[in-house]
This record gives C-alpha cells, sequence and structure tokens, in this order.
C-alpha cells in the first residue's frame, strides 16, 4: 500500500511518541513538591542519592543485558565449566553484594545528618485530623508562637522538627527541602531541615490518614533571616480589631455562634484548642491546610461548607447563616493578619 504522503515517516512518529512519554517524567524534576528540585542540605543528599542509585541501576542493566546479549548472538558456542561458574559467581553474588553493601553503608552514613541539631529554633508540628497544628519556639522562649497549616524557616539555618500526632499515623514530608518522617500518637519523632534556598514549597502527609488524606497539605516558606524574625515577631502580636462595619458584624457572629469554643483568636475572649488557632489566618496563603486559597469566596465556601470540601472534618457547616452573614464573617476572618 502507498504511504500517504502527508504522514510522518515511522522515526519521527517515534520520536514523537517518545518525547510524549517522557514530559511527564521531566516535568516531575521540578516544582514545588519535587524531590529532584532540592532546596535544602538534606534534600541534596538525597537527590544526590537517588541520581546515584538511577546511574548505577542503568550501568547494571546495560551490562548484563549487554553480557547476555554477547552470550546469545555473538559468542554462541558452549562455554567452558570455569566460565560459566565465574560468570555465576561474579554476577549472581560478589557484583550485587558488593553495589547493595556500598549503597546501604553510605546510605548509613547519612543518615545522622538529618537528625543532628538545630541552630536555636524548634518547631512542634501535631498532625490532627486533617490539618497541621504548629508551634515555634525559639531559642530561650519561654511559651510558643502558635500557628496552624503553614511552616517557615528561616534559610541557611538547622531548624529542628519535633513531630507527634493527635488520632493516628500521618508521615511529614516537605520534599524539596528532605526526607519524610512518620509521626505517631504518644510519641514524639524528631527531624532536622536546613533550607538553602528561599521560596516557597508544598509539604503533604505521606501516609494515608483517612477520608481527607489527600487535603492534608501545607505551604512551606523559607524566608531570609532577617525577615523571618519579623514574621515570628509580628506573629506574637494580638489579632487585629475589625477593621470596618463588615469585619465588626463578623466578630459578633465568630462570638455568637460559639466559634471560639473550637478556635482561639489571641486578644479575645476566643481560647478554644480543638480547632487551629485563627490569630493570624488572614496573613497565611491557603485554608483548610491547603484545600482552598484565602479569597474571600474561598472563606465563604469553608464556612459554609467544610464537609463538602474535607470529607469527615470535625468542624460543622454554618449553611443556616445567610449569605450576607456568611460573608461578613469571611471579612472578619481575612483581616486577621
Amino acid at each position: 500500500m502507498k504511504r500517504n504522503q502527508c504522514d510522518p515517516p515511522s522515526s519521527v512518529r517515534a520520536q514523537g511518541l517518545a518525547l510524549f512519554v517522557l514530559l511527564p517524567v521531566l516535568a516531575g524534576c521540578d516544582g514545588v513538591q519535587s524531590a529532584l528540585a532540592p532546596a535544602g542540605e538534606d534534600a541534596s543528599v538525597l537527590a544526590t542519592l537517588f541520581w546515584v542509585m538511577l546511574i548505577g541501576a542503568v550501568v547494571l542493566f546495560t551490562l548484563m543485558n549487554g553480557l547476555f546479549f554477547y552470550l546469545t548472538r555473538i559468542r554462541v558456542h558452549a562455554q567452558s565449566e570455569t566460565v560459566a561458574r565465574w560468570l555465576m559467581i561474579g554476577g549472581g553474588i560478589v557484583l550485587p553484594v558488593v553495589v547493595v553493601g556500598t549503597l546501604l553503608v553510605w546510605g548509613l552514613s547519612i543518615l545522622p545528618d538529618h537528625r543532628q541539631g538545630g541552630d536555636g529554633l524548634r518547631i512542634h508540628v501535631t498532625g490532627e485530623q486533617w490539618w497541621w497544628r504548629v508551634e515555634y519556639w525559639p531559642e530561650g522562649a519561654d511559651e510558643p508562637v502558635i500557628a496552624a497549616n503553614e511552616i517557615r524557616f528561616p534559610a541557611g539555618e538547622r531548624t529542628e522538627l519535633v513531630l507527634e500526632s493527635a488520632h493516628v499515623i500521618h508521615s511529614f514530608w516537605i520534599p524539596a527541602l528532605g526526607g519524610k518522617m512518620d509521626m505517631f500518637p504518644g510519641r514524639e519523632t524528631f527531624l532536622s531541615l536546613r533550607p538553602t534556598r528561599p521560596g516557597t514549597f508544598r509539604g503533604q502527609c505521606a501516609e494515608f490518614c483517612g477520608a481527607s488524606h489527600t487535603w492534608m497539605a501545607f505551604d512551606a516558606h523559607v524566608m531570609e533571616p532577617d525577615a523571618f524574625d519579623d514574621w515570628l515577631a509580628a506573629q506574637t502580636e494580638d489579632a487585629a480589631a475589625p477593621a470596618s462595619a463588615a469585619a465588626e458584624r463578623g466578630a459578633e457572629l465568630f462570638g455568637r455562634e460559639g466559634c471560639g469554643a473550637c478556635h482561639a483568636i489571641r486578644g479575645t475572649d476566643h481560647v478554644g484548642t480543638v480547632g487551629p488557632d485563627l490569630t493570624h489566618i488572614g496573613s497565611r496563603t491557603t485554608l483548610a491546610a491547603g484545600r482552598l486559597g484565602v479569597s474571600q469566596s474561598d472563606f465563604q465556601d469553608w464556612i459554609a461548607h467544610p464537609d463538602a470540601l474535607k470529607p469527615g472534618v470535625e468542624m460543622p457547616p454554618f449553611d443556616h447563616l445567610s449569605d450576607d452573614e456568611i460573608s461578613d464573617l469571611a471579612r472578619y476572618l481575612r483581616g486577621l493578619e
């Protein structure tokens, strides 16, 4: 059959198919949640370990298949018993033991680096269902600076992370900054990270923990040390007063609806500890542990229908409020910067 002149040659089609297959792979090498685009000392070590293992696997695959091709296609006659024995011993025992043993020793040698002490700042992170309770303990502090659902680090400094869980097993992971660490109820685990590049990266619970496991994420902000110190100082301040009539109505609704039984807002009578601290929620970059942004409509959607956005969440819906009341409440919360 005569080929249509408009049809591309088979080699071009093959190249196009290969490129199409490789695009997702290449895209996964960068981004805010990529372990292959390290922004921290610990992640760089892990990325190097990955590339060494990948290159080693490719070399081993090439050698073994090259040997197989040589013996079955080029030198096809029977091998002597001595050659066969050394091929089995060398290729089947000695080579795997040397390669795997070397990787094991190297891997164990770098493990203590991820558990070394920090430069002063300690952050306690508790995995809730399904959000993150965060407490900053600067060196010498008598009480923590409380936040939620995002974590900020000073660039170039090693920060200690004390991890625990309130209910079920979670796993704390910021791929661009370091490896993951499991979090257990009733037990503290430890991790330290040294971010090196300012930016915003994505963290995620890496252990299935229930209905809204997918929606248990957070932003990790790496800041210049001076900017971090200014931010931390601002976080110690009480909540901002309502800046408009709508925000004032929202503040009244917050109290009337009993929101303060679950949430704390410093500088007010609301001291609940069941849910996230909302003192400076307006300064965060996401809402509901990465589920939404922080626009007016995002706040309104979350207040009215949290159960629809995050299955199994403990926060009840406030869809009994009018649209105007939900708007006022959202405006008050957005103003808490």
